[in-house]
């Protein structure tokens, strides 16, 4: 090699160096999964990054051997990527700029692309495709030749549009996590070798930035969850249901709260043992998150109370969704009911609302419980309403 062309080769190496410095440095910036994946995306697709026309990414789901689609960057059309190209050179956009769009691009919920790539989920087996195998081989797959795109009959493929495209696995502790797609749509660009190795060596720094979030994402969840039952625990509740009004007053919605009590529950410990109560706590915090919506907010709220949230219910169908709870709960078949009345565990259930009962957190809890202690005074296992004339009794 002449001197001329071990200076180019060693500038060459110097500017990949450079421009891997700043994209881990943007890649420290946040712990958030979502802006982790925007900033992947956007330096594989910016021109002051790896400079590909569309990035989709990937991740393993390995409860349901799946790999969901999470997002994806580029534009829709060529007109369109002509139109934002322009604009990106006209204004000196850098990376960096880039970045800070995060903001835009979540508000605006993405672009036809990203909501294409979160519909997409595709099984863990050989047999579904490109995206499947290189999970499975943890290999870089190369369709870069019309010889070979004509070979490929990938439903994703067919899917995205695309011909010409390399997958590269993202991994993590010899673990592949997932998969970036990257392709030339609209410049018809090809894809070369160069391109490959680069792209390669990126998806293992973005594999560990993704890893990160992960695991950040887990200790924030184990901070916020009852070990126990795995449901919100009080501190979570507080701040949630104080979120929640929030945005019931913004946007003139209803809100109802439940209060739930375990009946004659220091009986059951007492009689059976603290393992027998932690099996019937866990028991009824299934009941729970199988019985409420994906929407609602359970916690346990301490000792053998709980609560939930109703965001934008009324009184009338939270009534609905409590008497459900109470019935699903007696009858759950508990291994020790004689040690229990009637042969059952049971609950009380208070019900309040936002904003007839109460327009602040500290008035609902409240009400919400004193219709709780009147379903304890009334007899247990039932279901009582908030009224001003109910408290008046107390």
């Amino acid at each position: 090699m002449d001197k001329h062309h071990l200076q180019k080769s060693l500038e060459k190496s110097k500017a990949e160096l450079w421009m891997f410095y700043e994209i881990g440095n943007l890649m420290r910036t946040t712990l958030k999964l979502d802006e982790v994946l925007y900033i992947i995306l956007t330096c594989v697709t910016s021109h002051e990054g790896l400079g590909f026309n569309r990035a989709m990414l990937f991740l393993v789901n390995e409860r349901k051997r799946t790999l969901m689609g999470k997002m994806g960057i580029g534009p829709d059309t060529a007109e369109q990527a002509d139109k934002v190209w322009r604009k990106i050179e006209a204004e000196k956009t850098t990376l960096k700029d880039l970045i800070k769009a995060y903001k835009t691009f979540a508000k605006r919920k993405g672009m036809r692309l990203d909501k294409l790539i979160k519909s997409i989920k595709v099984p863990l087996r050989e047999s579904a495709g490109i995206l499947a195998l290189t999970v499975l081989e943890g290999m870089t797959f190369e369709i870069t030749t019309d010889e070979v795109s004509k070979k490929v009959k990938d439903p994703i493929c067919a899917l995205l549009k695309t011909e010409h495209f390399v997958t590269v696995p993202l991994k993590a502790k010899d673990k592949t996590i997932g998969v970036i797609l990257v392709d030339n749509m609209f410049t018809k660009e090809p894809i070369t070798k160069d391109d490959i190795r680069i792209l390669t060596m990126f998806a293992n720094q973005a594999g560990l930035a993704i890893e990160n979030s992960h695991l950040y994402e887990k200790t924030v969840s184990l901070s916020h969850s009852d070990s126990l039952t795995n449901l919100i625990n009080h501190g979570r509740f507080q701040y949630l249901l104080s979120r929640e009004l929030k945005n019931a007053a913004k946007f003139k919605k209803p809100l109802s709260l439940i209060m739930i009590d375990i009946d004659n529950f220091k009986k059951f410990n007492d009689s059976l043992g603290h393992p027998a109560g932690d099996k019937s706590l866990t028991s009824i915090a299934k009941i729970l998150k199988k019985t409420c919506r994906s929407t609602d907010i359970i916690a346990r709220y301490g000792g053998e109370e709980f609560v939930v949230v109703l965001p934008e219910t009324t009184k009338e169908s939270a009534w609905g969704l409590a008497e459900r709870l109470r019935q699903g709960v007696e009858k759950i078949d508990f291994s020790e009911p004689k040690a229990q009345p009637h042969k059952k565990l049971t609950i009380s259930l208070g019900l309040a609302s936002f904003p007839e009962d109460a327009k602040d957190k500290e008035t609902l809890i409240s009400k919400a419980d004193s219709a709780l202690y009147q379903a304890k005074v009334a007899g247990k296992n039932r279901t009582h309403i908030y009224s001003a004339a109910i408290e008046r009794r107390q």
